[in-house]
């Protein structure tokens, strides 16, 4: 089996174009793609995860990758899937970003020399001279085609500026400019970028003929992803500062039983022979897949040696043994107390357990919360200081642990 076949046996590939070149150029280890990445925050999260796994794939096959850093398309802001428009990032903030996936990215991708590159599209975006790129650029795009464009159809009754509409522009001269550049022969993106990237398979043709080398590939990339990111306390993060090791081991963990199969199959590198054995396992089997799952992603991101310690973690606190060395914690100021007391619900806010407090009061009435392992049912508990000094233990549902120290 080749590296593309494996690709859609994982249910990773959507729709592609020029299937056959495509199948050969990376079934041969010929293709030079690249995905980008806009710098929206310091971290990435996990709906960048299957981006990221599906670049180690290939260069594991011999291909060669591109990261590229949106540092220039990140000062307009993709209107893919927004619903109103996106904050204006600052220059330093957008550099600052980009420094942060950088150091990432590398955890996953091997950089160097006649291996993978990382380019940021700041370096010849910013210096566009509009007029220019508009003469250059613009002739090949019919703005009755862009409006027909899903990610714009989204917009249109809300209101699209004009500076997301020049989006489509930018990053189809992204790849035009990395095919000029760098031989880049391949662009990869979600399924919900296909109008993008078929932009930019086209602006090459049309400046350089129906033969130029330029494809793209559609892989089911933000769409699962960006769903497999979203928790009731927001994005899961890959820098443990923003969601630890543990949190990160526990969202995997807690995933719902339909989706185990497939995130198994499209975000480890576990052999698809063993995968196909682990489909024919009993339905009883199914908290042994969540952990397998749950153990190889974090081994993945955070390091095999911290996956072990927070896998032992997991069960000992499950099972009511060991340590809570690993369990997510958060230290509060002791100012946030009144006379030595601060209320169970503001706990659950602070922790971020729970978004709001009435919400928490939801989860306590329903029997939802236990401290320190005894169930509590009345909203209105006031919790001692002496209780935050010893490392007060708030348990949500079933798997959901929290310390609070000061």
């Amino acid at each position: 089996m080749g590296i593309y076949e494996e690709l859609q046996e994982r249910g990773l590939i959507a729709q592609v174009t020029d299937e056959a070149e495509i199948r050969e150029l990376i079934n041969k280890g010929g293709a030079k793609f690249y995905i980008g990445f806009d710098p929206t925050a310091d971290s990435l999260h996990v709906g960048h995860f299957m981006a990221l796994c599906l670049m180690k794939r290939l260069q594991m096959a011999g291909n060669r990758p591109v990261v590229l850093i949106g540092g220039g398309t990140g000062y307009i802001g993709d209107p893919t899937g927004r619903s109103d428009m996106r904050s204006m990032l600052t220059p330093e903030t957008i550099e600052h970003n980009c420094a942060c996936f950088k150091k990432q990215m590398e955890r996953f991708i091997e950089f160097g020399e006649d291996k993978a590159i990382m380019v940021n599209n700041a370096d010849w975006l910013l210096g566009l001279n509009y007029i220019d790129f508009m003469r250059e650029v613009g002739p090949h795009f019919s703005v009755n085609n862009m409006l027909r464009a899903e990610c714009y159809k989204q917009r249109m009754e809300k209101g699209l500026s004009f500076l997301e509409f020049n989006y489509m522009l930018m990053q189809a001269y992204d790849f035009y400019y990395l095919h000029e550049k760098y031989g880049c022969n391949m662009q990869f993106g979600g399924d919900d970028q296909w109008s993008n990237m078929l932009a930019g398979t086209e602006l090459i043709r049309k400046k350089k003929g129906e033969d130029a080398y330029a494809m793209t590939i559609n892989l089911l990339l933000n769409s699962e992803g960006k769903k497999m990111g979203k928790t009731q306390k927001g994005a899961v993060w890959l820098d443990p500062e923003k969601t630890t090791p543990f949190e990160f081991y526990q969202y995997w963990r807690n995933i719902d039983d339909a989706d185990v199969m497939k995130c198994i199959k499209m975000l480890t590198f576990l052999p698809m022979e063993t995968i196909r054995e682990m489909e024919n396992w009993d339905a009883s089997r199914i908290n042994e897949k969540k952990e397998i799952l749950a153990f190889e992603l974090t081994a993945l991101v955070h390091g095999k040696e911290k996956a072990e310690e927070v896998q032992k973690t997991a069960r000992e606190l499950f099972s009511g043994l060991g340590d809570e060395a690993n369990m997510p914690s958060t230290a509060i100021d002791r100012s946030a107390l009144v006379d030595g007391k601060i209320g169970l619900l503001d706990l659950l806010v602070m922790t971020k357990l729970t978004p709001s407090k009435s919400e928490a009061r939801r989860l306590v009435q329903a029997g939802g919360v236990s401290v320190n392992d005894e169930k509590v049912s009345d909203p209105n508990m006031m919790i001692e200081d002496s209780l935050i000094e010893a490392g007060l233990k708030i348990k949500k549902g079933k798997k959901a642990f929290h310390k609070v120290t000061f």
